[in-house]
């Protein structure tokens, strides 16, 4: 009797084993067969062999990483039209270049990477704010000479690394002033025979220009106010942004016309506009002036997504750079993406227009 008993033990043991052996196998191939839940992608990391940029926030090549931008000084005269790779910018300034002429702007696009512009231009003269926010960007100055109240900037260390004319000249039927374009290679090579850094010297500043959003995600303007077009006090060249819905980006247009680039008919549009209201200060003669901005702060709006926020604006030395605020106090935050930026002299800033 004792051995039966122990013989049913063992078989109901056996039996046991087995049944949980089955079941663990039958877990195991569930787990295996149900789908792993993907992580969220990290909006703080750059892809593979990029990184996020300094110019838009965006990613870019890591082998731009170290690589200095370069500002180029482009005329807005309505002869100098079509222009060449201004839509192609990362940044593009735009200044009031002189009190006479009905206050006509000169453009200041900022590029990261240069060498993949086929044609930039045409490529005119610099004034003294330009030197400074060019410096701002550790950015090489390209150009055709400037106001003579210019040149002792050029002898500040963080400005002595500029290009002035010797660029390729293009028989457009204008006059010569409205003929000098840069070509794709040829900034870089101008570089190099000049001996200057190619990659950011100790001149640079530390910080960022920008605070952008997380990558892959979009600043929340629901406290803005409305801003799909803007009047800008500009009465020679009339310039002006209009929302664009489709592309969620602000096209610029000047004398009445869409600005479209003349090779490929690409629109100049911006995802960020930064208006400035700055002071100015006229020199003895010719109508040039200068900005009122070193160590100096003011007033301004940003404008995204068809809204808009007034801010302040606020730059310490000549080629410190210039921060942005939110009506807080904070950094100013931006969507990624490309920027515009408008000094508006101060005596006409009541007369931006904006709906």
């Amino acid at each position: 009797m004792k051995k039966i008993l122990n013989v049913v033990l063992v078989c109901v043991l056996a039996c046991s084993l087995v049944g949980c052996g089955k079941k663990e196998a039958e877990q195991t191939e569930e787990a295996t067969s149900t789908p792993t839940a993907t992580a969220a992608a990290d909006t703080s990391v750059a892809p593979a062999g990029t990184y996020f940029s300094e110019t838009t926030g965006l990613p870019i090549s890591t082998s731009l990483q170290n690589q200095r931008p370069v500002a180029v000084m482009v005329d807005c005269e309505q002869i100098a039209f079509p222009h060449y790779g201004i839509a192609e910018a990362d940044v593009v300034y735009e200044i009031m270049n002189n009190v006479e002429n009905g206050r006509i702007t000169r453009f200041m696009p900022i590029y990261k990477d240069y060498d993949q512009v086929a044609q930039i231009g045409n490529i005119r003269s610099t004034r003294t704010t330009n030197v400074w926010l060019a410096g701002e960007w550790n950015a090489i100055l390209v150009h055709d000479g400037q106001a003579s109240y210019a040149i002792p900037y050029y002898d500040e260390a963080y400005a002595s690394q500029h290009l002035s004319s010797g660029f390729t000249r293009i028989d457009n039927g204008k006059p010569s002033e409205f003929t000098e374009f840069a070509i794709a290679g040829e900034i870089t090579a101008r570089i190099a025979d000049a001996g200057f850094d190619h990659d950011y010297n100790e001149y640079k500043q530390d910080g960022d220009h920008f605070t952008f959003v997380k990558y892959n995600t979009e600043l929340n303007t629901s406290s803005f106010s409305n801003a799909t077009a803007v009047q800008l006090p500009y009465p020679h060249n009339s310039t002006s942004l209009s929302y664009n819905t489709s592309t969620k980006s602000y096209d610029l247009s000047m004398y009445g016309e869409l600005h479209q680039d003349a090779e490929d008919d690409q629109v100049l549009t911006f995802t960020n506009a930064l208006l400035l209201d700055c002071p100015f200060t006229e020199y003895p003669s010719g109508g040039y002036v200068y900005y009122n901005i070193v160590d100096n702060s003011g007033d301004g709006y940003y404008l995204t997504n068809g809204k808009m926020e007034p801010i302040t604006w606020k730059k310490g030395g000549e080629n410190e750079i210039t921060h942005y605020y939110d009506a807080s106090g904070k950094e100013l935050e931006m969507n990624r993406g490309k920027t515009y930026i408008t000094m508006v002299p101060s005596d006409v800033w009541g007369d931006v227009a904006i709906q």
